[in-house]
This record gives structure tokens, C-alpha cells and sequence, in this order.
């Protein structure tokens, strides 16, 4: 599978769990670990008869222990060896920075520097889950200098802008640009904006769909009496709640949303990532925690891809537009290349609003400049374009979400020329401009 994937140019990067084992609590089953020397493969309290719970399945992998570093490294270097995978995701990855007592050890995190320091390691993708359910990791304080990270903050402050929640044009700013904040290039920290693997949605918690069809979680079907699943979902179901009897402009309104999140997503200076079944509007009917779901809640609708083949057209087009403009997807962050503005003048960065536009330079990247116009607010909003060269060279548009397909992402070449420098932004969409 592997080999054949990589004729088709396609990498894979493998999912590992390196933080729990399915012997579960105290009252779990005796699988292998625990059968073989418990104390030394599990972190225990005091009493050496409680397991410590920080990954929330009943126990948790004492990665600082030297056998234990020694099982989780043969692992991985039998999956590249023998399987040629690309590179990892590390579930719950804060759990490997933990001594042989549970204790975070930034500065002597072992397995973490064993692993980044490995030479059959050195050209493979290792990527942190920067968190468990006691420590919060994200940026410089995890451990893995070089290691790509899962930017929760980008996934939060995204979905707070999309639904129109006050105060977030700052904090979508700042994730456009590649979270600095997080991931700082100053002469001490020389990360790169690559290093933040941006999503709005992934295995866990809401598909991308069904943050805008939702308001709540329905996990149910479960057998937890709907108490698992995180309850912060940061979602608006457009005004109604479910699929059951929407009209169809609360069902466009959903299309526009979702079409707003992958403009997002991939207008932003980081490494994207969605899931699958986001471009055919894959739904989980608001269960947002499905693990022992193995039937129509979590198998991909194949019959949904021909129901919104524009959604599909959308996603691919708008791939294949960051592809094809290196001025967005850079190898630092843009620095003096960006100029931010606002509606008719500089960014507006008050509390109450909810729209934002910003100016790429292209030349440094043998690219053509773009312009993007970015609203969250209710009322159509009628932006002034900040950028007119003296040469008149035209503005032409490239996307607008709130158009039907396929004038909403435009094929190479045939983008819209602007007469004037306003433009009329619809209510809750993004307008992206090249020239």
C-alpha cells in the first residue's frame, strides 16, 4: 500500500498512540503490559496501584523509563525500515515529554530528544499533538524544536471568526500570518510558519460540515448518556439546528461557511490540513465524539460527492490555487511583503468587528499580488481596495464565496477584471483579488 501510494505521489504519515494502552484502568483488561511489569510500563500514584489518567483512557505510557523509550523507538523505526513511512502524528505527544514520575521535563524531555536526534529520524515528518489532558504544549514550549505541531489556537480563533464571534479580527490576524506568537522567528527561536499544522476540524470533534449545522453535540448513540465529547465546539448551525427540514437558505448559508473555512485554511501561511469527506460535506448528524461509531455515523457518504460536486470543484480549486501562488505557502513568515487594511482605510481592530483585508507583494516570490477581503459580519460591507498601483495594472477576482460555482473560485485565467477599486463583500464571505 505504501509503495503504491508513493507512485502516485502521495506520502503517508502514520497515527501512533505512544501515550495509553487498551488495558484501560484498574479494572481493564490484562493484555500484555500490565501481565508483564506493570510498575515499569505505567505511570502509578503512590500507592503503586492507581494508574495516572492524563490521556483520559484509564492510564498512561511511563515514556520515561528506559525500556519504554526503547519499545517506542524499535516501533518507529520498524514502521520506517520496513513500512517506509513518511513521518508520525503523535496522539496526546505531551505525555513523552513526562519523567519516571509524570513530571513535565521540558529541558530533559529524553524520548523526545532520542527521537529527534535518531538518524534513521532525520528526513521523516514528526508531528506533535501538543497536548494531554493536563498540559497544554503548543508553540515554544514543546520540547520537539524541529517537530511540525497541530495549531489548536488557529482551529479556536477560526471557528469563533466564522461564526461572528466579537474580538477575533486580531486573533485571525495572527493565524493568517502563521501564529508567530506561537512559533516566534526572533534570532532565540528560528521556527518557521510550516511548523504549525493548521486545520479547522480533524478526527476528533465536529466534522466541518457539521459546524454549521449544529449547536450542540448529539452523542448519544455513545452509551455515555451524551457526556463525552468536548461541549466547546465553537459552532453555529446558521439558524436552524440539523439537517432535518432546513431551507435551503439556511442549507446555502452552511455551503458559504464551509467554503470560508478552506479559504481560510489555505490562505493561511502554515500547513494546512483537513479531513476527509470535508469537500462532499461529510456529516457525523452532530456526533462530535464517534470513536465507537463503525457504521453510517463515521463511513464516508460517497453518494454525497455527487450532492455537492460544487463543494468538491471548490476544495480542489482552491488547492490547486495555493499551489499555484508560493507567495501564500513561504518558507518564513511574510514580514514587510504584507500590508494589513480594513473596509475603507487601516484594519479595523475594535472589539465589535468583524472584518478584515490584507495586501501580499508578490514580486519576492515570482508571483502576482493579492489582495483579500475577508467579512464575518451580517450586512453586506463595501470595501475600498488600499493597493492601486500607478500603473493601473487591474485587480481581477479570483473567489468569492458567496457566489454560486463555478464563478465562486474562477479557473486560471478567466478571473473577473474589476472596474473601480470598491467591491461589494457579501454578508459572511471572502473575496480574494490577483494582479
Amino acid at each position: 500500500m505504501v509503495k503504491a501510494l508513493h507512485g502516485a505521489g502521495i506520502e503517508v504519515i502514520l497515527d501512533v498512540v505512544y501515550n495509553h494502552t487498551a488495558e484501560r484502568g484498574p479494572t481493564g483488561p490484562c493484555l500484555s503490559f500490565r501481565g508483564i511489569d506493570n510498575s515499569t510500563y505505567y505511570l502509578l500514584q503512590g500507592d503503586l496501584h492507581t494508574y495516572r489518567d492524563d490521556t483520559g483512557t484509564g492510564n498512561v505510557l511511563r515514556t520515561g523509563h528506559p525500556t519504554v523509550r526503547n519499545l517506542v523507538i524499535d516501533s518507529l523505526r520498524y514502521w520506517v525500515r520496513e513500512m517506509h513511512v513518511d513521518g508520525f502524528r503523535f496522539d496526546l505527544a505531551s505525555i513523552l515529554s513526562r519523567d519516571l514520575d509524570g513530571f513535565i521535563r521540558l529541558g530533559d524531555a529524553s524520548i523526545i530528544s532520542e527521537i529527534s536526534s535518531d538518524p534513521d529520524f532525520a528526513d521523516v515528518r514528526l508531528i506533535a499533538e501538543p497536548w494531554d489532558l493536563a498540559t497544554y504544549q503548543l508553540g515554544r514550549s514543546f520540547p520537539g524544536f524541529d517537530w511540525r505541531q497541530w495549531n489548536g489556537r488557529f482551529r479556536d480563533d477560526v471557528r469563533r471568526f466564522v461564526k461572528s464571534d466579537p474580538g477575533q479580527v486580531p486573533a485571525l490576524m495572527r493565524r493568517l500570518y502563521g501564529s508567530d506568537d506561537l512559533f516566534p522567528d526572533t534570532g532565540d527561536d528560528v521556527y518557521r510558519p510550516y511548523q504549525g499544522v493548521s486545520f479547522v476540524d480533524s478526527h476528533d470533534g465536529f466534522c466541518m460540515y457539521d459546524l454549521t449545522a449544529y449547536n450542540a453535540k448529539r452523542n448519544h448513540a455513545n452509551g455515555a448518556q451524551d457526556r463525552d465529547g468536548n461541549d466547546s465546539n465553537n459552532s453555529w448551525n446558521c439558524g436552524w439546528e440539523g439537517d432535518d427540514g432546513a431551507p435551503p437558505q439556511v442549507l446555502g448559508l452552511r455551503k458559504r461557511q464551509v467554503k470560508n473555512f478552506c479559504t481560510l485554511l489555505l490562505l493561511s501561511n502554515a500547513t494546512p490540513m483537513f479531513v476527509m469527506g470535508d469537500e462532499l460535506l461529510q456529516t457525523q448528524g452532530g456526533n462530535n465524539n464517534p470513536y465507537n461509531q463503525d457504521n453510517e455515523t463515521t463511513w464516508l457518504d460517497w453518494d454525497r460527492l455527487a450532492a455537492n460536486a460544487d463543494i468538491h470543484r471548490f476544495f480542489k480549486s482552491m488547492i490547486a490555487f495555493r499551489r499555484a501562488h508560493p507567495t501564500l505557502a513561504r518558507g518564513r513568515f511574510w514580514r514587510d511583503d504584507l500590508r494589513w487594511h480594513g473596509v475603507a482605510g487601516p484594519p479595523d481592530l475594535r472589539f465589535e468587528s468583524r472584518s478584515v483585508a490584507y495586501y501580499l507583494d508578490g514580486k519576492p516570490q515570482q508571483d502576482v499580488d493579492i489582495y483579500v477581503m475577508i467579512s464575518a459580519y451580517w450586512e453586506p460591507l463595501r470595501f475600498t481596495v488600499q493597493e492601486q498601483a500607478s500603473d493601473r495594472r487591474a485587480w481581477k477576482r479570483a473567489i468569492d464565496t458567496s457566489l454560486e460555482s463555478p464563478l465562486d473560485i474562477a479557473e486560471p485565467g478567466s478571473e473577473l477584471v474589476l472596474g473601480t477599486p470598491d467591491y461589494v463583500v457579501t454578508p459572511r464571505s471572502v473575496v480574494v483579488l490577483v494582479r
